[in-house]
């Protein structure tokens, strides 16, 4: 991208176009305008805050986009919400989530699972042993008998334990009981449950005395069912209950009379052992049963040990039998009658198959809570810790892409996805994708709480290779699907999913970053192939697909050692939606464009340049971002990423957004992606994309349309304080990468470090340089002699900064023309200037940088859409401006010389630059050693010069080592005898000379021979 000074043209020639890169107004490819958008402001009024009274930017529209096609969700036209459950959507547990309900007790909310209440006890097997609803049973008073001392009479012991606090009304199994009534006398006294019974008094329902007459358990007010019983206590009941026998005196037991109650002894002693037998026994069922009710019936925190306690407690048919027939055998001499009650106390059929219902009940129970135990256990996944908040929150955090994002994984042997995302002012957020059918409401993620705004959740029912977006409502009401800023995958444009994906990778080129260590610091030759991905090569008999990263991975390497580059710069490979960007409007930060392959195919890419000793510079674009939907604006209903005030957060050339830099958590995120892409990528350098929109306030804009910084200037103090910070934490940590920017201005101290006053960069694009030196060659060489100070100026300020020679695609677009047709002339003088105008650059000090197609002399502009023309190699002329570049390449390399001290002026020495009317240049490339220097004399006319007399600083002879006039490289093959010797002659402050000819439109260096 060009700078402020740059002119830019379109393809209609339009000037005033201050960038080339067709970066902004997408609005006819893949842009979503904001209008369109209708999102409401900061304050949630809907108005748009871009817009105004402002006066809009005189510079011409940039290529736009067209509107992306949105995604259709399968499954929901005309469909209610509430008739879809994707998988993994949490459900009703009505069957399986929860306990039996008591009756009487209060639900509760988590739970909805209904149990079959247990079979009705039939009405004659009420009576005398049934509690009220207040846990205490109604007791029979017996007559007391001193003079009964009959040897052979049955005692009974009473019973270890009080009857359960539990009322059978209260949802327990019951048991059935007798059909008849047992004879009054002869029974034994019964402890009710909370109190013990007192001769001449009544229990009532709360357990304590009430003054009266005890009444008679054969009472019909003792049988009545215990829920219709009021608080008085007192029992009501009626004859179709139960009819024992009648007892005289309204059913009061009188004892007055002791000879009565001493005939009535004999006579009724066998069923007096009976019932005193059935009553012990009623008991212990009554134990046990309450003691099932207590198992069957756990609060929350016990439902885990149901399955195992139920098993424990619920004792089969043949077990009550043995336990009833012992106690017969033991107490009872008459079997007959005994065996009779015991049938009636036994569980019948009916009774065990509900308990074994209760059983499954609890199996189901116990396995739900452990799932929901497993479900709770991934919710609670998180790959953040406390530290990671404090430093995300203060913008030091520089491995965002490790936390954020997506990250398939197993856990506790479960597998599955963890998802977090940023996102401060949303009101909720899910997680959609292949995996849910799209639907918003089945993966919901959990807010941290921590006000760090980071969401979180762990999805077992993705994998990788997903197609995922995050759903977000915001505070503010507005809605959208996002796509992930941290995806390591997107899918293939115009589709804007992102896509579950890893990193993991096998590299094999060890060797490579062994030797980048050894050599960091150290001054080496840099030559530079820029390239654009999807056009340097393209498949004809295929559609004109590009390449793939792997196709690229097979070819690139060996053609690039061919040609003799050291390094390969690739345009932007971060996922864009428009092609017709170059990769400047980035989506997806984190991920190569899925165009060409999967982020492995690229990692492979990578690792054939290196294994063929090529290094790797990625162009990185921290300066603004595209409006798509699914991008990065307007992230969460608000101003996330951008800043904004739009004076300061909107492109008026791109019609892009501009990240807020004072933001520390968008620090945070754009160092972390500086860092990735030199972690997991291994690449060797980041050129900055469009420095110069970011240092200055009023880049681009007009009087009123921006506001000073705090101390009046036109400086963005947080731009300037992120480049700084980004400089430093990359060469902290990869001290043997190089950081490149692309600054157009004369801002000073771009590539000195910090500590310093500067930037930190390693290098930058001299962008006046290649202003000058192309407005110099495209120039008839007839009046090349009035613009010498063009071609020579460059040198005032060449080692200020540490600068990069560009030869970029920016000059070879929108009606620039190639550089071949830059030239003038015919077509030998345009391969001739052509020759020459790479001759001096790779003689002039600084780093170097080539577009692709400029190596073979591309006639025609650049376009994105189609290959380059390689078939013009197959021509002589074109395939020997191949050959030039690679002679080139190979002696930058060779020769410590030109590439020693190139940001040293020690390393540079003008012999002359007065001889305009020849445009004749002369000077010296210097290395740490004498013996390495360089004589290079440029002759800029189509005029060979014989017996050119140029001054040198040392006698001896001198070699002519390259002259682009050779016929190897297409020229006349005018060319100097192999030994030039030096004489005493003075010229140009020089002791010595030499006597040189000077081909036309050409460029020779020399080099002296040592002794």
């Amino acid at each position: 991208m060009g700078g402020i000074e740059m002119a830019k043209k379109d393809k209609n020639n339009i000037t005033n176009n201050n960038q080339d890169e067709p970066r902004g107004n997408e609005a006819e490819k893949n842009q979503i305008s904001e209008k369109d958008l209708k999102m409401p402001n900061a304050s949630g009024d809907g108005k748009d805050t871009t817009s105004g009274d402002k006066k809009k930017s005189d510079s011409p529209k940039p290529k736009g986009t067209s509107k992306l096609p949105q995604r259709e969700e399968p499954g929901f036209s005309g469909q209610n919400e509430g008739d879809f459950s994707p998988a993994g959507a949490t459900g009703s547990t009505e069957d399986s989530g929860s306990k039996p309900q008591a009756k009487g007790r209060k639900k509760k909310a988590s739970t909805t699972a209904k149990v079959k209440e247990p079979a009705k006890i039939t009405q004659a097997a009420k009576g005398r042993f049934e509690a009220d609803d207040k846990n205490a049973i109604t007791e029979k008073k017996v007559p007391e008998n001193p003079e009964d001392t009959s040897d052979d009479k049955p005692k009974l012991p009473k019973p270890k334990k009080a009857l359960p606090g539990k009322s059978l009304a209260e949802g327990k199994p019951k048991l059935p009981k007798p059909k008849k009534a047992l004879p009054e006398n002869g029974a034994t006294e019964v402890n009710t449950v909370g109190s013990k019974a007192r001769s001449g008094k009544k229990i009532s329902a709360s357990g304590k005395a009430v003054k009266g007459k005890a009444t008679d358990i054969q009472s019909k007010e003792s049988i009545k069912k215990t829920t219709s019983k009021k608080a008085t206590g007192t029992n009501k009941s009626s004859d179709k209950i139960f009819k024992g026998p009648e007892v005289k005196g309204g059913g009061t037991n009188k004892t007055t009379d002791k000879k009565s109650a001493d005939k009535k002894t004999s006579k009724k002693s066998k069923e007096k052992e009976a019932t005193s037998f059935t009553e012990d026994l009623t008991n212990l069922a009554k134990v046990t049963a309450g003691k099932i009710a207590d198992k069957i019936l756990p609060d929350e925190e016990t439902r885990d040990q149901i399955a195992k306690t139920a098993k424990d407690i619920l004792p089969g048919k043949e077990d009550i039998t043995k336990t009833a027939k012992d106690l017969r055998n033991k107490f009872s001499p008459e079997v007959d009658l005994v065996n009779k009650a015991v049938d009636k106390v036994i569980p019948g059929d009916e009774i065990n198959e509900k308990a074994g219902k209760i059983k499954e009940t609890a199996r189901r129970i116990k396995t739900r809570n452990q799932e929901k135990a497993a479900e709770k256990k991934l919710n609670e996944i998180s790959l953040i810790s406390e530290y990671d908040i404090h430093l995300f929150k203060e913008g030091k955090h520089f491995h965002l892409y490790k936390k954020l994002g997506s990250h398939p994984m197993d856990f506790n042997g479960v597998s599955g996805v963890y998802f977090a995302l940023w996102a401060p002012n949303a009101k909720n957020v899910s997680v959609i994708g292949d995996f849910n059918d799209w639907y918003k409401q089945a993966h919901p993620m959990n807010s941290r709480g921590d006000e760090s705004g980071i969401w979180e959740v762990f999805i077992p029912e993705a994998k990788k290779g997903s197609l995922y977006k995050y759903y977000i409502q915001s505070t503010t009401g507005y809605e959208a699907e996002k796509g992930d800023p941290y995806a390591f995958m997107w899918e293939v444009p115009p589709n804007t999913a992102s896509v579950v994906w890893d990193l993991e990778s096998s590299w094999n080129d060890s060797q490579w970053m062994e030797k980048r260590k050894e050599n960091a610091g150290k001054a080496k030759p840099v030559s530079v192939y820029e390239l654009h991905v999807g056009s340097w090569r393209r498949v004809p008999e295929e559609g004109n697909r590009s390449l793939s990263y792997q196709e690229l991975a097979d070819q690139l390497p060996g053609y690039l050692n061919e040609m003799g580059f050291t390094h390969v710069e690739f345009m932007p490979v971060m996922e864009h939606p428009f092609f017709g960007s170059w990769g400047y409007q980035v989506t997806g930060y984190f991920a190569p464009s899925s165009r060409f392959g999967n982020p492995q195919d690229f990692m492979q890419l990578i690792d054939a340049l290196h294994q063929a000793g090529i290094g790797v510079i990625l162009d990185w674009v921290p300066s603004h971002f595209p409006s798509d939907l699914h991008g990065l604006h307007y992230f969460d209903g608000t101003f996330l990423y951008e800043h904004q005030d739009p004076q300061k957060g909107f492109h008026p050339d791109w019609k892009s957004y501009i990240f807020n830099f004072g933001r520390n958590e968008v620090r945070s995120f754009l160092i972390s992606n500086a860092l990735f892409w030199l972690d997991k990528f291994h690449a060797d350098g980041l050129r900055v994309d469009a420095v110069a929109s970011m240092l200055y306030l009023d880049y681009s804009r007009k009087h009123g349309e921006w506001q000073p910084n705090e101390q009046g200037g036109n400086e963005n103090l947080e731009a300037i304080s992120f480049l700084k910070e980004f400089n430093e934490v990359v060469y902290s940590e990869f001290p043997d990468t190089m950081t490149i920017a692309e600054e157009s201005t004369a801002w000073p101290m771009v590539s000195k470090p910090t500590y310093m006053g500067g930037l930190g960069f390693g290098m930058k694009w001299m962008m006046g340089w290649m202003h000058d030196t192309l407005d110099y060659f495209q120039k008839d060489p007839i009046h090349r002699r009035h613009h010498q100070n063009t071609i020579t100026f460059s040198t005032n300020y060449a080692f200020t900064e540490n600068f990069m020679l560009p030869l970029s695609h920016d000059e070879v677009v929108y009606g620039k023309q190639s550089l071949w047709n830059k030239m003038p002339g015919d077509d030998w003088n345009k391969f001739a200037n052509l020759r020459s105008l790479y001759a001096y650059m790779f003689a002039h000090p600084g780093t170097k940088l080539l577009f692709m197609g400029a190596e073979f002399a591309q006639t025609t502009e650049w376009d994105h859409d189609s290959s380059l023309d390689w078939h013009l190699t197959n021509e002589e002329a074109h395939k020997k401006v191949q050959t030039t570049i690679s002679s080139l390449n190979t002696l930058y390399k060779n020769e410590p010389a030109l590439y020693e001290k190139s940001f040293d002026p020690e390393g540079f020495e003008w012999i002359d630059f007065n001889d305009a009317e020849s445009s004749v240049v002369s000077f010296i490339r210097k290395g740490n050693e004498s013996k390495d220097n360089i004589l290079v004399v440029c002759n800029f006319t189509p005029v060979p010069r014989e017996n050119y007399r140029i001054g040198v600083p040392d006698e001896g002879n001198w070699t002519e080592i390259f002259n682009s006039d050779d016929n190897n490289f297409g020229g006349s093959n005018i060319r100097n005898q192999e030994v030039i010797k030096a004489e005493e002659v003075p010229a140009h402050r020089q002791k010595h000379s030499v006597s040189l000819t000077l081909p036309p439109m050409g460029v020779v260096y020399f080099k002296k021979e040592l002794v």
